[in-house]
């Protein structure tokens, strides 16, 4: 009853949905061939080889699952791998990789009829989703043509689990899938409470944590001199402006890029009414200080780059804090909030080894204080905190056997 109702609600969203399509072509927002590939109508594959498809929102989690692609691949030679996102800078990073053997799309709308098409091209023998990437019509196609359903780095916060444990249907969704790999011990009670079988857990395995390392970028002043706020939320670009004001004395660039495309503009207004000129990624400005403002998407390994302290966004509002292991990798100090539930064992691991400042009061008087050499001695226990990357033999090993049984 629930899969029926959900896909009453799709197939009237389905005409929107094409319109949205068909507008961020014409803007160039989107790829030329994006409305085919929303459809399921990519170029269907040839030959028998061994192939998955593995689906993630965006560019945080398809980096974060990149390395165990490779492994698979090195597991299963010939293996094919499509690889869609829900977003255009998502797919042109994949491409980006270019890989032989793997292609990258937009992810099919989530009908039962533009699922389909993607599974009778591709003819998976596996497929992948990552993180909390549930979507019941490309489950239900899946489950239809007998591919395995498989959930790496799954997450699940509190706040997710209310919501989902609302939802008719859910038990058998979860009931569905093959295995499931959580990123943490919460995430997995979490899910076991909502209707997962504990049988089909895979151990806990961030995936995240085993992000390659990211070099260092020349930027316009010295690194120890430069400020990253990245991925904020609504009201956290004040804190940080007002933190950036109080220690200029410390960092002469603050660079500022907010989570959300959507808040770009009220951002840069933001920005313009503290007095600050305002430079803009998205008009061609060069990089330059006293603020700028980072509104590009894909670009973030840059900024990391070029910055040697990083506010971690999402930790100051209550959104459970984005990763910290990308700016780790980058050898910037991190700096936080209190809300952390998203990564709270990295965020924990951190701040006891001293690669972490946790701020909950004054966050210019924190900034002012975080000089070159503490910023040094910072990035260098935050990677000795979250060193190790992440082993993934055994979590290959666990998706091939699906993968192999459904193959006969």
């Amino acid at each position: 009853m629930m899969l029926f109702a959900y896909r009453l609600l799709m197939g009237i969203a389905l005409p929107f949905a094409v319109l949205a399509t068909l507008w961020g072509m014409a803007r160039g927002r989107l790829p030329g061939s994006a409305l085919r590939e929303r459809l399921g109508l990519g170029p269907k594959r040839q030959g028998g080889a061994p192939a998955i498809w593995v689906h993630g929102a965006s560019l945080g989690e398809l980096t974060s699952v990149k390395a165990l692609i490779r492994r698979l691949r090195d597991e299963v030679p010939g293996l094919e791998v499509l690889v869609t996102s829900n977003t255009a800078t998502a797919r042109e990073m994949v491409a980006g990789w270019q890989q032989a053997g793997v292609e990258a799309r937009l992810a099919p709308f989530d009908t039962a009829g533009a699922a389909a098409r993607v599974i009778r091209g591709w003819r998976p023998d596996l497929m992948i989703v990552v993180e909390n990437e549930l979507w019941p019509g490309r489950m239900a196609a899946a489950r239809a043509a007998g591919v395995p359903v498989a959930m790496v780095g799954a997450r699940m916060s509190e706040r997710s689990a209310r919501r989902w444990g609302k939802v008719p249907g859910m038990r058998g969704l979860l009931e569905g899938l093959a295995l499931v790999s959580p990123q943490d011990e919460g995430s997995a009670a979490r899910l076991v409470a909502l209707g997962l079988p504990r049988d089909r857990l895979a151990p806990v395995l961030n995936l995240k944590a085993g992000v390659e390392a990211l070099a260092p970028v020349t930027g316009p002043v010295a690194r120890d001199r430069c400020l990253l706020a990245a991925s904020t939320h609504e009201g956290e670009e004040a804190l940080v402006l007002d933190g950036f004001a109080e220690a200029r004395g410390q960092f002469d660039l603050l660079i500022l890029a907010p989570r959300h495309p959507a808040r770009f503009d009220a951002v840069a207004r933001e920005i313009a009414a503290r007095g600050f000129a305002l430079r803009r990624r998205s008009a061609g400005d060069d990089v330059a200080g006293p603020v700028f403002l980072a509104d590009t998407l894909g670009e973030m390994a840059l900024w990391y780059g070029m910055a040697g302290a990083t506010v971690v966004g999402g930790t100051f509002a209550d959104r459970g804090g984005h990763t910290p292991f990308e700016p780790v990798a980058a050898g910037s100090a991190v700096v936080h909030g209190p809300s952390l539930a998203n990564h709270r064992d990295a965020f924990a691991a951190l701040d006891a080894a001293g690669g972490a400042l946790a701020v909950t009061g004054d966050l210019g008087a924190a900034l002012a204080g975080l000089d070159g050499s503490a910023q040094t001695r910072m990035a260098a226990a935050g990677r000795a905190a979250l060193a190790g990357g992440v082993e993934l033999d055994g979590l290959a090993a666990r998706l091939l056997a699906p993968m192999r049984h459904a193959r006969g």
